[in-house]
């Protein structure tokens, strides 16, 4: 069929050398030209869409028909001058990445080599009248972005630093007290970093900072919504400076560098209390450094707001409801168990309930609750501490974790005497919190007598509500997925950092333990007569669960893969 049946845009006419390449027929692309019409969009936003092509043989096309080289940017270390050439505004705008300089041209990746409009901003912001272009996937030069500009972490340290906005525990001024004035000096710069950092990694909402060593450099990474960002690339001069800093914070040992170490560093900033818990760990490299910040602000302790659909939602808020019996969440860590638990202690706390936790850390203060943390030094486990919980008159115990069959069997003799227990376990699916228990060697009578239902749990990403678009799925989608009559996703904003994802929301199975389940455990039956009896008597799956949140806009389909594939139903 000719050119003109298949009325593609000028600008879009490297499309046809996918065609030549035998990457997809003719029909394909008149199919995926009328669905541009029809949609009003571009025919290469229906080709990725229906992934007929992938954003890296776009940029191969784009590459060959433009007559330029198509570029690997995240092979690229880039420098400080090269970057300020062209501002992060302008950057993320046009989604372009200046790579090099040689004399009066700058070399530039971009996802459009034919993008008039961005050459002539890079040609205004640089002042140099040669703009190079090459192409990069765009996908990959947002990221670079990210990596590359991040946060400027150093570069802006000083500027953006107030130095009354950061305290921490007066042990700043220790850290810098008796010292030569030029060691001083040093130490104020990195005192500046540090402060720096946190107040970065609180900005992006990121639970943890990463700072790892290696032979040329210190990657700091920041963990945001469940997902690792680089955000910069230090000197690896400044590692044991970096290290020895937090380590003074935190009261640890700065001489110790060759076993792991603990601790932690309250922290007041701008109003708000954060605590950090870090961890250090020896490598060849040097010292490891993780840091969790717990920021009670950043966290819904509601029911409502963590992503229950109103069935489940019902349904859980009955079991915490009940007078006497065990209650288990569970997941992977960094799944969100611990909130859920203390959004349900929240919910039934009350001044005619005594509640108490044993819990490995305390996370999050709440009001009227006793909560104590392990301290196996001292003597103080999971189980020491239920055991003495039991003694406090308690209606309502939180156990952190039920570890071994010691803590396992003194919930189980507390659930069976009038106290509600709530805990949570490491295990893939709710279901699979019976098998544990077993594996404990609990007695099936008595797990099948205390348990009243497991919730498993996962967290997804959400779609960034500021740039989120629906669409009709693409049709292998449809063809899997009836259900989905529409999907959503974020373009990619400045609120979400242009990655389109905002925020989590959970993904929730919750097993109801009724009288045929109890038969089940107390007869020893397997995990896959247990799983298929809960699903014919109404339980909804994570993978069910998530699909919902698909179809309501919530999150993606590929987001939901990642964390729920689909085998898990199997």
């Amino acid at each position: 069929m000719s050119d003109e049946q298949t009325p593609l845009s000028a600008k879009e006419q490297w499309i046809r050398l996918a065609v030549t390449k035998g990457w997809m027929s003719e029909a394909d692309l008149q199919a995926a030209v009328r669905q541009a019409q029809a949609q009003r969009v571009d025919a290469t936003a229906v080709l990725l869409n229906d992934r007929r092509l992938t954003e890296e043989q776009v940029a191969q096309l784009k590459a060959e028909a433009a007559g330029v080289a198509v570029v690997d940017v995240a092979n690229y270390q880039l420098d400080a001058a090269v970057l300020s050439l062209v501002p992060e505004s302008l950057a993320r705008k046009h989604r372009v990445l200046p790579l090099y300089r040689i004399d009066n041209s700058v070399t530039v990746a971009m996802a459009d080599p034919w993008d008039a409009v961005a050459i002539d901003a890079l040609r205004s912001s640089t002042k140099l009248p040669m703009i190079r272009p090459v192409v990069a996937p765009a996908a990959a030069i947002r990221k670079a972005i990210e990596r590359y500009y991040g946060r400027q972490v150093v570069d802006d340290a000083s500027r953006r630093t107030k130095p009354d906005a950061i305290e921490v525990n007066g042990a700043a001024a220790a850290a810098v007290a008796g010292k030569p004035p030029t060691e001083a000096a040093n130490e104020v710069s990195i005192i500046k970093l540090v402060d720096a950092l946190l107040s970065d990694a609180l900005d992006v909402r990121a639970s943890d900072i990463h700072l790892e060593p290696d032979r040329e450099h210190t990657r700091v990474r920041f963990r945001i919504d469940g997902v690792l960002h680089e955000v910069k690339l230090l000197p690896a001069g400044l590692h044991e400076a970096l290290c020895s800093r937090i380590k003074i914070l935190a009261k640890l040992d700065i001489a110790e560098h060759r076993l792991p170490q603990d601790g932690h560093i309250p922290l007041a900033m701008e109003g708000r209390t954060v605590d950090l818990r870090i961890s250090t760990y020896p490598t060849v490299s040097g010292e490891n450094v993780v840091i969790r910040l717990l920021d009670p602000s950043a966290v819904s302790l509601t029911l409502t707001d963590l992503g229950f659909s109103p069935q489940t939602l019902a349904q859980f808020q009955q079991l915490i409801e009940r007078p006497h019996g065990l209650l288990l969440v569970t997941g992977p860590t960094g799944s969100g168990k611990t909130t859920t638990l203390y959004a349900a202690l929240s919910q039934i706390n009350s001044m005619t309930r005594n509640l108490m936790t044993i819990e490995d850390p305390v996370e999050y203060h709440l009001p009227l609750i006793r909560q104590t943390q392990i301290n196996p030094k001292a003597g103080v486990t999971f189980a020491t501490g239920l055991r003495s919980i039991l003694r406090q008159d308690p209606d309502v115990i939180m156990v952190g974790e039920i570890r071994d069959q010691d803590t396992a069997e003194i919930a189980m003799h507390a659930a069976l005497t009038g106290h509600l227990v709530l805990s949570t376990l490491h295990t893939n699916d709710a279901v699979g919190a019976v098998a544990r228990l077993l594996d404990m060697h609990v007695e099936p009578y008595l797990l099948a007598s205390t348990l009243l239902g497991v919730i498993a749990q996962r967290l997804v990403r959400r779609i960034c509500p500021s740039c989120q678009e629906s669409r009709r799925p693409p049709a292998e989608v449809r063809a899997r997925y009836p259900e989905l009559t529409v999907i959503s996703r974020g373009r990619g904003c400045r609120a979400c950092r242009d990655t389109g994802l905002l925020g989590r929301v959970g993904v929730f199975e919750l097993f109801l333990i009724d009288e045929a389940a109890r038969a089940n455990i107390a007869a020893r039956g397997t995990s896959d007569e247990l799983r298929r009896l809960a699903i014919q008597r109404g339980m909804r799956t994570m993978r069910a669960d998530g699909l919902l949140k698909v179809q309501q806009g919530l999150t993606t389909l590929d987001e939901l893969d990642r964390v729920v594939p689909p085998d898990v139903d199997a």
